[in-house]
């Protein structure tokens, strides 16, 4: 009986080690990603479609948030948006980060324009968001994704936000509708910053 239960302990050490090392080495797709200028983020977030993800610190002293959203492109000629909706869940209503290589300057260069989704035909004119951006936004495209940076003040100091994000084609010179099927309908989230 003593060998029984000493086996059933080796067994349950064995199973517990196994799993402590597989929890350790499990860790979500966003968390081995690097960032230009040796940016750093302490959470992230893989999102649930288009392949996106999410990188960001809170800094709860002045209810501001530093991320970097990363999603893939297999042409830089497409483009990428992330945003909050302060007005609801939904498209329509947020103020959203664009990033593209129109209008940009330099070689591989990537230009971000700012505006407030107005109408399901927005007129995408750069402009002020809802929120306070603290600092010029940034953003890149390197290995086949764009990264767009920006600090945002979250809207009322919240840390839970409507989230958008989404990804499309570039036609003659313009960012084009993203398709409406799919995942591109599914690309919002209600986001806590605290989690």
């Amino acid at each position: 009986m003593a060998r029984l239960g000493r086996s059933a302990w080796l067994l349950a050490a064995a199973v517990l080690l196994y799993a402590a090392a597989a929890a350790a080495t499990a860790q979500p797709d966003c968390a081995n990603a690097t960032f230009q200028a040796g940016r750093t983020y302490r959470r992230c977030d893989t999102l649930p479609v288009l392949g996106a993800s999410l990188h960001w610190t809170y800094h709860p002293v002045n209810g501001t948030a530093d991320v970097a959203f990363r999603a893939p492109q297999s042409s830089s000629g497409g483009w990428v948006a992330w945003g909050i909706n302060t007005q609801g869940a939904g498209m329509v209503g947020s103020s959203v980060f664009i990033a593209s290589q129109i209008n940009a300057t330099g070689a591989g260069g990537v230009s971000v324009v700012t505006t407030v989704l107005e109408s399901f035909s927005p007129s995408l004119k750069n402009g002020t968001l809802r929120f306070d951006v603290p600092a010029p936004p940034a953003a890149e495209y390197s290995a086949g994704a764009y990264t767009i940076y920006a600090t945002v003040a979250l809207p009322g100091n919240s840390t839970t936000q409507n989230m958008v994000w989404q990804a499309g084609p570039v036609r003659g010179g313009a960012i084009a509708m993203h398709p409406t099927t799919g995942a591109n309908l599914r690309s919002t989230k209600k986001h806590d910053f605290t989690s």
